[in-house]
């Protein structure tokens, strides 16, 4: 078998899906201490103005990005300070923001990369992720009946700081899962208007695709991971990171790969990495399909979904992307997966409390 190039320095940038970053909240102004110096007023008294606000740290969902390559060159991200007070009783300016833009579908995780702090899955979220420092008050605040002259002032609030993890996770109603070569990229090419790059040597899908599947009327979107190994969940091959991207699918298409040697073995060595990743991703509705079926002989044909039908403790489909055999009943069987968690979704939100 011939071995998998390494990803070359533009193929592994074209797609990134996970970015570490610093974020920090602007401090705030300090107090100004000031008296009126004003000609032919005898008394003129304190009149420093407050510092301003520091600005706060935002994180926006919008739209037309796909990736999180913004913040590969890019990892800090500080928003101004609050200008100090003056006098006059003016108060200082208030800090400029900073927004940090992202694509639909990403989490944003603390530093421990466990912890979900916010998750963006809709064009138009926006969140405050840190709030900048409270200005300080001039000594015009401290005035009172028995100290008129106030000689003090406070200094403004520090901003905050965390370190914090952006993770994208595309936004699919269904996945594809399989070994390298299972056909995944084929399958997608031919039901969607999506290119993969398609070859004959393990790992050619180096980063995660996505397709707009029409059937019956009905649209759906297809996503493609690059394909899993035995030690996926150890990091063999290209590991199971991309996983992610397939967590939100309301059901998995898994290919198997008919010219492999075992078809039962193939499709329990997956299995084996969905449950070693977790987050529910073996529990999801899946769909088994043996492809390439039309390069098989009708004895192959037979043995090889004979095996696969003990391994999956279901009937598999027979389906060649290539000549396009099956293919219209496997995406059938998607769609019905797929509205059926639509509709458990739809079921599950909060309905707003009825008043009279």
């Amino acid at each position: 078998m011939r071995e998998s190039p390494a990803p070359s320095t533009c193929e592994a940038m074209k797609f990134l899906d996970q970015a570490k970053v610093y974020v920090r909240s602007g401090d705030g102004g300090a107090g100004c201490v000031s008296f009126r110096r004003e000609k032919f007023i005898e008394f003129g008294g304190p009149d420093g103005g407050d510092g301003g606000r520091g600005g706060d740290v935002w994180i926006e969902c919008v739209d037309g990005l796909n990736t999180l390559i913004d913040y590969r060159y890019q990892q800090h991200f500080k928003a101004k300070k609050g200008d100090h007070g003056k006098g006059a009783n003016r108060t200082g300016a208030r800090g400029a923001d900073v927004v940090l833009k992202v694509p639909a579908g990403t989490e944003i995780l603390d530093e421990d990369e466990e912890t979900v702090l916010a998750d963006l899955t809709e064009v138009g979220q926006k969140i405050k992720l840190l709030e900048g420092g409270n200005g300080g008050f001039g000594n015009a605040q401290f005035k009172t009946s028995t100290n008129q002259a106030p000689r003090r002032a406070n200094p403004g609030l520090e901003g905050q700081e965390r370190w914090i993890w952006l993770r994208l996770k595309l936004i699919a109603d269904a996945g594809l899962v399989g070994l390298p070569n299972a056909g995944k990229s084929t399958f997608l090419a031919a039901t969607t208007a999506a290119k993969p790059k398609i070859a004959d040597y393990p790992f050619t899908t180096l980063h995660p695709g996505l397709g707009v599947v029409r059937v019956d009327g009905r649209e759906f979107v297809l996503a493609d991971i690059p394909g899993l190994i035995e030690g996926a969940h150890e990091g063999v091959g290209i590991g199971d990171r991309f996983l992610g991207h397939v967590e939100r699918c309301g059901a998995l298409l898994h290919l198997v790969d008919g010219t492999s040697e075992h078809a039962g073995k193939a499709y329990k060595t997956v299995r084996a990495e969905l449950a070693a990743y977790g987050n529910g991703l073996d529990e999801k509705p899946e769909i088994v399909a043996l492809s390439k079926v039309d390069a098989l002989s009708p004895e192959l044909l037979k043995q090889q979904k004979d095996r696969l039908k003990r391994a999956a403790k279901q009937t598999p489909l027979l389906l060649s992307a290539q000549s396009g055999q099956g293919v219209e009943a496997a995406l059938r069987a998607l769609l019905a997966q797929v509205e059926e968690a639509r509709g458990e979704a739809k079921a599950a939100e909060p309905r707003p409390e009825w008043r009279p």
